[in-house]
């Protein structure tokens, strides 16, 4: 049984809105393993339950909660109609909403009377461009206010949202995008990060002559230097209007809200599609429930808007509690950075990652003695999986009284799988609970489920977030492939998991091929179609391998015949693949190997590169073509990793 570091006192349980949503269901579970039980037994009663004590805004109350019920393909609150702006935009007009900081040093402050007049001016503006319910509006766009308030202006209207951060090159920005075919750019003309300035009007360009379906391009002046095209109009000009209030287009639960993007190993990211319904109620679930947030609370949550943290992040405005912006690093001008804003912010709720704290923690960084971080009382973390020993470094360094929650789901879910719970306690080196109305377990090779384990991340019972699909997969096969082609009718995400006797949970990695540094899910088709027009390459295979709390990317390459991998070779494969696809997907590592492994129907095996690298054993060997080829990668492991 694992050291409890940290325990909630009664009358923190008391004040918590999940103590006062356990008084309000039927039958009253006393406990959170009851609770859990129920909520994914009796999945109409809990929506149900969530939708009320949330009080979610409808212009016509559901018919039922499930109609249809498959996985996947479940029919959730059929006959509906709602708004997702709508929803996070309701609240007391003068209480905060936004507080934006940037990199610079400068802050901006919404209250939600403001934020309400700018989306409904920016709303105005994108109808006047001709933008209609179901149409797309791009945003390659840093995490400042323009962003927030140009996602819900395009959910007030009924039409689609999808973000990329702008430090993707064109073949990454192009390869989301181009598939979706958005009415409408909006678009940084660059960005500060790090101290140094970075300019996107050249991917700009790009990207409006590789996608011919972009009418609009709405340039947001960030650097002062503006994007030179005849489709561009300021973003002081599109906010020209005069309304004040949004006109919201009440809309089916399953109509979509956003298309995300989640990388896998062939061919271009999934573009994943998700509902408005389902993202708002399982975001207040998590919001509200888990998280413990209260109007007058104070999210934050460091992210880019190409990360489906800062989809999770805006949802917060739901609770009535004010979100927490950051644009620019997190080190700059020193790891200090967030924990002053924390403070300065008066931060109740306090995300980041594994990595960061990580640098934290070898910088012999302690943020109590930098920062008065008495406002803190929960610090999320999530991207990769929280090692016990900076559950410690938490409590030690950072408060002793916070609840640490370690979070784990994804953007194919836009949610959490496990997560923490505001009235269990901390237990080191585990996320606290599955999440309520999510049927998660850990599954052997034979699909039997298994507790104190490690197995594979399964969910068994249809959950409101599910993806309503993805762009153009008319009849579904896609779909179905990348989430249920495991096991028959049963969600498997490509994680390790292992449940708790106790309820607990603990997160391994990822247990397929796609890659995840810093959380967030990139492809190795990406990197192979970025590094393809170098003559000096041959063949290549991209694996991540778990390091300090993340992942780090390594890139195998085979050269022409008596090629070297000089210093010079390796900045030009760096240099490729950050201008083509984004820094995320650089490798940590090139190395030079003779031969890459194949199957004997000629894929590459990227998973049993992962696997020898772990110095875990590869059992399918016979199915591969060239399976000598494995030897060099466990030499490679004792020369280069030195274990």
């Amino acid at each position: 049984m694992s050291e409890i570091l940290w325990e909630p006192s009664p009358e923190r349980i008391a004040a918590s809105n999940l103590h006062r949503f356990m008084g309000s269901v039927p039958g009253a579970p006393g406990t959170y393993d009851r609770l859990w039980n129920w909520s994914v037994e009796d999945r109409a009663g809990f929506w149900k339950a969530v939708w009320d004590f949330a009080g979610v805004i409808a212009s016509r109350p559901p018919d039922a909660v499930i109609g249809r019920e498959t996985m996947p393909g479940t029919e959730w609150f059929p006959g509906a109609r709602l708004n997702f702006a709508e929803n996070l935009l309701r609240g007391d007009p003068d209480a905060v909403a936004v507080v934006a900081v940037s990199e610079e040093g400068t802050t901006e402050i919404l209250d939600r009377r403001e934020l309400r007049i700018r989306v409904a001016r920016a709303e105005q503006g994108l109808r006047r461009l001709g933008v209609v319910e179901g149409d797309r509006v791009a945003g390659l766009v840093t995490n400042g206010t323009e962003a927030v308030v140009a996602m819900l202006a395009t959910a007030a209207i009924g039409a689609i949202w999808s973000s990329c951060s702008p430090d993707f090159g064109p073949l990454g920005v192009i390869d989301r995008f181009g598939q979706i075919e958005p009415k409408v750019l909006v678009a940084v003309d660059g960005y500060p990060y790090n101290g140094v300035t970075h300019r996107v009007a050249d991917t700009v360009t790009e990207t409006l002559s590789s996608i011919p379906s972009i009418e609009h391009l709405v340039v947001i002046d960030r650097i002062g230097e503006g994007i030179d095209s005849p489709a561009a109009i300021a973003w002081d000009d599109l906010l020209a209007g005069d309304a004040t209030e949004p006109e919201y287009a009440r809309l089916p639960f399953d109509h979509p809200v956003f298309v995300m993007y989640s990388s896998g190993t062939t061919g271009p990211p999934k573009s994943i599609v998700h509902g408005s319904g389902g993202t708002l109620l399982k975001h207040l679930s998590e919001h509200l429930l888990h998280c413990d947030l209260h109007p007058g609370d104070r999210l934050f949550w460091f992210t880019t808007c190409g990360w489906m943290m800062w989809n999770w992040l805006v949802s917060g405005l739901a609770t009535g509690a004010a979100i927490v912006l950051y644009d620019g690093s997190p080190s700059h001008p020193s790891l200090e950075r967030l924990w002053q804003v924390a403070a300065e912010a008066g931060i109740t709720h306090f995300g980041t990652s594994p990595k960061f704290l990580a640098a934290n923690a070898n910088a012999g960084l302690v943020p109590a003695d930098t920062a008065d971080l008495s406002s803190v009382r929960w610090l999320g973390s999530t991207g990769a999986p929280l090692l016990p020993e900076q559950f410690d470094w938490v409590y030690e360094n950072v408060a002793d009284d916070v609840q640490l929650a370690s979070l784990s789901g994804g953007t194919d879910i836009i949610g959490c799988f496990a997560i923490g719970v505001p009235i269990l306690p901390v237990r080191r080196g585990e996320l606290q609970a599955r999440a309520l109305g999510m049927a998660v377990e850990a599954w052997d090779e034979r699909g039997r489920p298994i507790v104190g384990e490690k197995g594979e991340l399964v969910c068994t019972r249809p959950f409101v977030s599910m993806p309503v699909g993805f762009w153009r997969d008319d009849d579904g096969s896609r779909y179905r492939e990348a989430y249920f082609s495991e096991f028959e009718g049963v969600w498997t995400h490509g994680d390790f998991i292992e449940i708790r006797p106790e309820g607990g949970v603990v997160i391994y990695g990822r247990s397929d091929t796609t890659l995840n540094p810093g959380g967030v899910r990139i492809g190795t088709a990406e990197i192979y179609r970025a590094i393809e027009p170098l003559p000096e390459i041959v063949d290549a295979i991209a694996v991540g391998r778990d390091t300090d709390g993340d992942v780090e990317v390594v890139l195998f390459v085979v050269l022409t015949p008596g090629g070297e991998l000089d210093d010079g070779l390796r900045d030009r494969i760096t240099d490729r693949i950050r201008k083509m696809t984004s820094p995320r997907h650089v490798p940590r590592r090139i190395i030079q190997v003779d031969d890459i492994p194949y199957t004997i129907s000629g894929k590459k095996v990227e998973k049993a590169v992962r696997l020898v690298l772990a110095g875990e054993p590869v059992t399918n060997r016979d199915a591969l073509m060239n399976p000598s080829a494995l030897d060099q990668f466990a030499e490679i492991r004792e020369r280069e990793f030195g274990d």
